[in-house]
């Protein structure tokens, strides 16, 4: 038999309770990781990329929408597909209202190397209303080692060309009008992903709460101090 065992109510509790201990010794290590992941070094970008969107041309500066922080999930859509990848899809299917992360300063997007003339008849498809831009004409993809020419180091599908496409999410941050990389995930380092907070998690700003460290590292950019209370997505003022 696979199912779990059939037990008391007793012994589920006794049971319940041990497991407990773990998951409360899981979220202290995970807090202890979120605070070394946002002590990483970043890197200064300094070469320009030009997107392409509905409204036009925009340089990653412009993909801020002059917040402070910006995630972008690497979304597989080769140039020669017409439809993006499932598993992508999947993903961009959690990802909720965007007001609870602008409210703290952080957009999102999503980016993907195939023509914005194919981009958009798909993200119609899926009624998606996260913004979505091309990196057809840039390195963008290659720069941020979602695109191969070679298999080898990534897991992926493979697209016309050669070329290996996977999935993965950039976080970056603003200082006026200077851009930083500070970190990215690939593969495995997705799962779980998709929730205001597990997103932010992975930012250089964090949720912004008073008990995260380094404390007042978003007072630094100008940003108010502690994450703002919670509120209907309707509530917040951009």
């Amino acid at each position: 038999m696979t199912l779990p065992r059939i037990v008391p109510r007793d012994e589920w509790r006794a049971a319940r309770e041990e497991l407990l201990a773990k998951e409360k010794a899981a979220t202290r290590a995970r807090d202890a990781l979120n605070a070394e992941r946002r002590r990483l070094p970043m890197v200064e970008l300094d070469k320009e990329y030009v997107f392409e969107s509905g409204d036009g041309k925009a340089t990653l500066l412009d993909l801020f929408r002059g917040r402070y922080q910006l995630i972008v999930y690497h979304f597989m859509f080769a140039p020669e597909w017409e439809a993006g990848c499932r598993s992508c899809s999947a993903f961009l299917d959690q990802i909720g209202h965007l007001a609870h992360l602008r409210a703290r300063g952080t957009e999102f997007a999503a980016v993907s190397r195939a023509p914005y003339i194919r981009i958009l008849p798909f993200k119609a498809r899926m009624g998606w209303t996260v913004p979505w831009y091309s990196s057809y004409a840039t390195d963008f993809n290659q720069d941020f080692r979602v695109s191969f020419e070679e298999a080898g180091e990534a897991a992926g599908e493979a697209a016309e060309g050669g070329i290996v496409e996977r999935p993965g999410l950039s976080c970056f941050l603003r200082d006026r009008d200077r851009i930083f990389h500070t970190y990215s995930t690939y593969g495995r380092g997705l799962d779980g992903l998709g929730s205001t907070t597990s997103l932010l998690d992975l930012t250089a700003l964090g949720r912004q709460e008073e008990w995260e460290e380094p404390r007042g590292r978003a007072s630094e950019l100008g940003a108010p101090a502690g994450s703002p209370r919670i509120r209907y997505h309707d509530e917040y003022e951009d």
